[in-house]
Parts: C-alpha cells; structure tokens; sequence
C-alpha cells in the first residue's frame, strides 16, 4: 500500500509515483494512463477505477472526477487522491464502494494542470491562474511589481507601506487587521497595501501592479459558451486551444460511458451547478429538479450548500462565465455536472452566513474580528502573519504579514486538509450509483416447428436515472437507444429480426412523483425484443444489450 499521507500536498514526481504504486498494488482495481501532455511536456495522469474482473470499464457506466485544473488550488489533487485512496482501502469493507467498482467505472484526473501546480509548489512559490503559457502577450513586464516571495520564506504576503494618501488604516481594536478609512477621514496614519514582490524600474514616485504574464484561465477554454479574450479574460485563443482543456475534452468525447462529472476547486466550501451563463429557466424541468435532488444529497452528505453558479456565484452581477467545464458537459455532453469548492475559512470562524462571492467586496468588519480570534485560537496564528519589518531593495523598510491566502484561504491549513477531503467519497460512489445500469431480465427460447425458435431477450434499466441520463442529452439526441444484437451458430439463419436492433430508451426511477398515481408501474424501464432462429437444436445463441451509458448485458441460451 502506498504511504500516503493527507496532511501534505505532493509535487508531480511523487504523486506519479504515488499513483502508479497503486496501479501496482491494486493491478485488478486500478490502471493508470497519460491522457496527453500538458504545455510543458508533463503527462497528464488518469486513474481507471473499477473491478476489471467483472468487466471492462468502457462495458460499464463511468463517473469523472478531476481536480487542479487552476494552479494554486492543490487541494483539489489533494482529494482526488483521497478518493482514490478511499476505493481501494474500502473495496470489500464498504457495500456501496464494493457495489460501484463492480458494476461502474471511476475515471479520475487529480492534477489537470501539472505545470501550474508545480509553480505553486516550488520552493520559491509563483502564484498563476492555470497554465504556464504566456497569454495573451509574450512580453514580460516593463516595469510594476508582480507577487513573488521577497524574503524567501515560502510565502507571498502584503506589503504595507505609510502613505498619507493610502486607503488603509489599522483597525482600532485589533491594529494588525487593515480597514478601509473613512471617506472623508483625514489625520491619521494610512497605509498603502501592495503584494509582496520587486519592482521593475521604480522611478520613487509611482507603483503600477501587474498581473502575471500566464493569464489564462483553463476553466474558461472549453467549448460551450466561450468568448473571446475580449469578452472573458483569460480564454484562450480559441475553444480548447490549450492542451490542458483539449485532454480532457477528448478523452470524455470518446468515453460514451461518462454519465456524471465532478471537478474539484477551492474555495468557498459550496457544491455550484450549471448553468454558469445562463438562468435556471433555461433549463429543462426535469433536469433542473434532478440537479436540486442530488444536490440535496450532497449538502446532506457534506454539510456544503448546492447552488447555481449564475444566480449565486458570479463575481460581478453584470458578468457572467463562459467557457466552463461544468456547463459544457452538461450542455453539450448530457451529463450532471459538478464543480466542487472546497474550504471555507468563513465557516470554520463561526461565519454561517454570508453571500459567497460579494463577501470579498463587503462584509461587517465583525466577521475580520472572527476570522482572526480562529486564527489566533486555532491556527496559533499562522493563518494571519504579523507585520513585521523588512528592507525592500526598491521601496527601503517596508512591512510584510497579514493573510497567507495560499496556506490558509487558497487550501486549508495542512492539520485541516484530510478532514475537509475526506467529506466526499461517499457523494462521489452515491452520485456514481445512480446512473443508468442495464441488467438481464429474462431470456426465453419457444420451438416452432423443426429447427425453428424464437428467442426473447428483455433487458430493464435497474439504475435511478434514465439511460439518456438527462432531458438535455435527449433534446440534443446524445444518446442511442437499447442495441440488441444476436450472433447465430454456425449455419443458423434468421426467419425475422435483424442481427443488430436499436430500440428506445429506457427510464428510470428519478423523475417520478412525491405521489403515485394509476401510470406509476408502467415498465418504461424495460424492453424486450424476439427474433426468430433457425439452426440445430442444442445449438448456442448469443445474445447482446448494451447502452453507451448503461453498460452491456450478455447472455447465452441453447436451442430446445
């Protein structure tokens, strides 16, 4: 068993070796491939899951999960490997873990984005978006500061400098907490927050804060909804024009049997869902009530709220975004679609309720009170640094401290990290549980006459979702139907039916009623079809079912 250990984060040479010694150690459970190859040569690892002694993973319906597609956000890696972990520890230990590996497929990606990561990992941390790539100019910088760590601490904080012009001044209770002042407030001492960094030809008198050069954001480079750099900063030339994006659009375009997606993000501690530019109202019924029950489940499973991303977690009210994973799989592909934010630092100071994204631009200076008495308490105070001074090589003494967003907002603190992971397996094999299966009802052989049978074979669809998945796919004719085929002994010869029949699809249980009524046991979850046969009696017959999303059905009956 590999020594993992969830109160760390691991660079791209140990978490390949980590997940290729559980493809060793678990040879029936596991198989680890690359999927491609990210901006700078890295593979980018998948993890098959599934007991491959019951079947092939594409014979089975298959659930996504990938994580780190944005650089900095490592918790995301972090939990794809605790699911990983949580499989093959679990397997014979955990009835719903053993029921989904035997009969489902996991398909999971924990870092998209190795580059990034590594960025966000090294010694000497660079903090980007997503890719590596310089976009959407190759230039660097003329002058400004751009974050980095200064004083080789491993940490990129603030730097507060005295500014009788500065918009910032230290709270009267707490001095290290920085408030806004008063808009008409003048004799006090003010301060001027800037990112620890350098500066690029600092002329003494003005400070122009750049971005990092690498402007993408990969969870914009997707295909539906996206718009140019004009429209959406950061998306990239064209839809999937970065390989990171174009890996993973590939591999999910050519595996049929994805019936539902998760990637994993930070932060907020919220469950969000399609659509991410557009209204509910634009979603059909039956999909947007399945989205708010299986939801349900997962804030009942995790303790995160479900919203939607386009009411409740834009980051400004007059944009929205475009471009995303999530929308394009359920949009275009036809599946429930997740994105996962981990961790929120509000919640664990006591802060229940707060608007998630307009938090950052208003909030009761109370609830900065709270966040730094759990970081005093709690954290014994690492999470917020005390400013302390430091002799910058442009701008003289300056003072660094406040938050550590990467340690303490971006991902948990380490101590915190296995326990905020470890709230999602079990939504992850639920949600993974409740896809289309198509399994064997009934055969029957009747004699007709000399050498000539008819055979039936009736398949049912025994998961809660119907085959299709979601009304989108059917809209959109995602899917074919049921596909029965038969393969005939050696000189057999069929009287009707064809070798190959695609029939209809097939329903499940989620878009039921509360109440029954008369038209509740119809059998729209089951199909049957006849052929007739002539071959020898004892002969063998096999017969076929299979679904791209509910699996495959073989069966065998001799003639008699």
């Amino acid at each position: 068993m590999p020594d993992v250990k969830f109160n760390r984060f691991y660079r791209y040479a140990e978490l390949t070796r980590i997940l290729k010694l559980y493809a060793k150690e678990f040879p029936n459970l596991i198989r680890v491939e690359s999927i491609g190859k990210s901006h700078e040569g890295r593979d980018v690892w998948l993890v098959t899951a599934t007991n491959f002694r019951s079947g092939e993973d594409l014979d089975k319906p298959a659930f996504w999960v990938d994580g780190n597609i944005h650089a900095s956000e490592v918790t995301a890696s972090a939990a794809a490997l605790y699911l990983i972990h949580s499989l093959m520890t679990r397997y014979k230990k955990d009835e719903a873990i053993t029921r989904s590996l035997d009969t489902r497929a996991f398909y999971i990606v924990p870092r998209v984005n190795p580059d990034g990561a590594e960025w966000a990992l090294a010694d000497k941390p660079k903090i980007i978006r997503s890719s590596t790539r310089a976009y959407p100019y190759d230039e660097d910088a003329l002058d400004g500061i751009i974050s980095e760590d200064v004083d080789g601490d491993k940490r990129i904080l603030q730097m507060r400098i005295p500014d009788p012009n500065g918009a910032w001044k230290s709270h009267a209770g707490d001095p290290r907490l920085m408030v806004r002042r008063d808009p008409i407030e003048t004799g006090g001492k003010y301060y001027r927050i800037l990112p620890e960094g350098l500066l690029k030809k600092y002329d003494g008198v003005t400070i122009q804060v750049r971005n990092p050069k690498q402007g993408l954001d990969l969870n914009r480079n997707f295909p539906a909804g996206w718009k140019p750099e004009a429209d959406q900063s950061g998306a990239g030339e064209y839809p999937t024009s970065e390989p990171e994006a174009r890996n993973l659009v590939q591999f999910i375009s050519r595996h049929k049997n994805i019936t539902g997606t998760m990637s994993f993000h930070t932060m907020s501690g919220v469950l969000l869902r399609p659509y991410d530019d557009r209204s509910d109202d634009e979603f059909p019924t039956d999909d947007l009530w399945t989205y708010q029950k299986i939801g349900d489940k997962g804030t009942e499973i995790t303790g995160y709220p479900n919203i939607s991303v386009y009411h409740d977690f834009r980051y400004h009210p007059k944009q929205t975004i475009a471009g995303g994973f999530d929308t394009w799989t359920y949009d275009h592909i036809g599946v429930f679609s997740w994105t996962i934010e981990f961790w929120s630092p509000q919640r664990q100071a006591g802060i229940e309720k707060y608007k998630f994204i307009d938090w950052y631009r208003e909030h009761p200076i109370e609830e900065d009170m709270k966040l730094l008495k759990w970081n005093d308490e709690v954290l014994k105070g690492r999470g917020y640094v005390n400013w302390y001074k430091h002799k910058h090589p442009q701008l003289g003494e300056v003072e660094l401290g406040g938050w550590d967003f990467m340690n303490m907002w971006t991902n948990p603190p380490l101590e915190f990290l296995e326990k905020e992971i470890s709230l999602f397996p079990d939504w992850v094999v639920w949600h993974a549980l409740i896809s289309p299966k198509l399994d064997l009802y009934e055969t029957s052989v009747t004699a007709l006459g000399v050498d000539t049978f008819r055979i039936r074979l009736t398949v049912e669809n025994t998961g809660w979702l119907p085959t299709y998945v979601t009304k989108k796919a059917l809209e959109k004719k995602l899917t074919r139907g049921v596909i029965m085929e038969i393969t005939l002994p050696k000189g057999g010869m069929l009287q009707s039916g064809r070798e190959r029949e695609e029939l209809g699809e097939l329903e499940g249980r989620a878009y039921k009623p509360v109440m029954v009524d008369e038209m509740e046991e119809s059998t729209s979850d089951r199909v049957k079809f006849e052929w007739v046969v002539k071959a020898k009696k004892g002969s063998k017959v096999k017969l076929t079912a299979r679904h791209d999303r509910a699996g495959i059905v073989k069966a065998e009956v001799i003639l008699k």
